[in-house]
């Protein structure tokens, strides 16, 4: 199946050429025909399965088949957790819209609202949006959201995650009772399907990669290394010029910024990219990574969502994840659209039991790379690990803090500013 085969109208389907989009993705050639007939949707689709093009692509071709005269009012909203996801879908709805006469703003917190209040006051058909501030401008006046036609709840499960439950639930009193809804998770929880059906009528399913799935072709390995030995290790790994990109993980702000400031005493350029960094700063570190002016990018879990970056081949899990889902995620960043990728895990001591979940979670076993200069020699964990097994939307922060402040000794007997967007004139 190819784009032309979904009754897309000829504009939008120029657009695609345009981006090189020929063959649509699972959750898209699924998706698309189900909004454009005005079904709500329940959609377990994960990042980097296509799937703001599912739903992007689909509430364009309604807006445009209904114009209105007059100035133009927000009669679509897309509801998302993150910065860089909301940004993200900003540029996916200008390049797909770009001949259309549709026009959308994205507003996020963390920034002056004056460009984001001007835009508004300009008039938009869409609008893509992050809970806290969405629900300060509505306060003051400045949004209104009686027009909503089709609303999108992106990345439910994080929102949930990062304690936005009730937000969104406040959003969801003012939307009008008449609309379509469309619901985007990458997994499916209790309380995720709790949710879904307090804001989905009869809807239509679609379920695409399960999280529990990696992508066939990204290579996974685990490395055994003791705590305080992982900066070590991370520029051993490094000083391989075959890496030209790496997107480094950590569980902590603190942990990222850490990373990056090893990294530098040893001249290879990197940036954080994390909650506790002002928006241009995110921003311009993704830009400086996605042009390779900055080889390494550490980040935490949450600023890591809508990092979407071609070709991307390498992603280190410096700290294993305390939950086993995020692992996929993180993996997920590489690996995309058929794209080969390898994923590189350090494990020391206190994380076994967190690989144990992991493994039983995508029912494989990792490679272990056991041949490197750094071995894990302390086996056992000194605290116990406190396993994550709260519901998601109530898990707290993990605490842990990455160690290693310095190089441990080398094992001697191992070896070796917002705008509004136009489409079109």
């Amino acid at each position: 199946m190819q784009f032309q085969n979904l009754n897309l109208i000829e504009p939008i389907l120029r657009s695609l050429n345009e981006e090189k989009y020929i063959t649509p993705t699972p959750v898209q050639s699924q998706a698309i025909p189900l909004v454009l007939a005005g079904k709500d949707l329940l959609a377990c689709a994960q990042t980097g399965t296509g799937k703001t093009a599912a739903f992007s692509i689909p509430i364009l071709q309604l807006l445009h088949s209904k114009p209105l005269e007059g100035k133009k009012k927000i009669r679509s909203l897309v509801l998302t957790p993150t910065r860089e996801l909301a940004i993200q879908i900003g540029e996916s709805f200008n390049a797909y819209g770009r001949h259309l006469r549709l026009s959308s703003t994205v507003i996020f917190g963390g920034v002056n609202q004056h460009a984001q209040v001007a835009a508004l006051n300009k008039g938009i058909d869409v609008l893509i949006a992050t809970p806290g501030r969405l629900l300060d401008l509505i306060s003051q006046g400045h949004v209104q959201l009686k027009d909503i036609e089709i609303f999108v709840l992106d990345e439910a499960d994080r929102m949930l995650d990062m304690g936005f439950i009730h937000d969104v639930k406040k959003l969801l009193a003012i939307l009008p009772k008449q609309r379509q809804s469309l619901f985007f998770s990458a997994t499916m929880a209790p309380e995720i399907i709790q949710l879904a059906q307090t804001i989905l009528k009869n809807p239509s399913k679609v379920t695409v990669t399960p999280v529990s799935s990696t992508a066939e072709m990204i290579q996974q390995y685990v490395y055994f290394v003791d705590k305080g030995n992982k900066n070590a290790l991370l520029v051993d790994i490094l000083n391989n010029q075959e890496i030209k990109t790496a997107l480094v993980f950590t569980r902590t702000k603190h942990g990222a910024d850490k990373v990056v400031k090893m990294l530098l005493k040893h001249r290879i350029t990197a940036e954080a990219i994390h909650g506790n960094k002002a928006q241009n700063a995110r921003q311009r570190a993704l830009n400086n990574f996605k042009s390779q002016t900055t080889r390494v990018l550490v980040a935490t879990d949450i600023a890591a969502r809508g990092i979407d970056v071609d070709e991307l081949e390498y992603v280190i899990n410096y700290e294993m994840p305390n939950v086993a889902e995020t692992y996929v995620h993180r993996i997920g960043r590489t690996g995309r659209a058929g794209a080969k990728g390898t994923a590189y895990s350090f494990c020391d001591a206190t994380e076994k039991p967190y690989l144990a979940d992991i493994e039983k979670l995508i029912s494989k076993k990792i490679q272990v790379v056991d041949k490197h200069a750094y071995p894990l020699m302390d086996h056992h964990a000194s605290k116990p690990v406190k396993q994550a097994q709260a519901p998601r939307s109530q898990r707290p922060q993990s605490k842990h803090h990455q160690g290693g402040k310095k190089f441990g000794k080398r094992n001697r007997n191992s070896g070796q500013h917002q705008k509004t967007v136009t489409f079109g004139a």
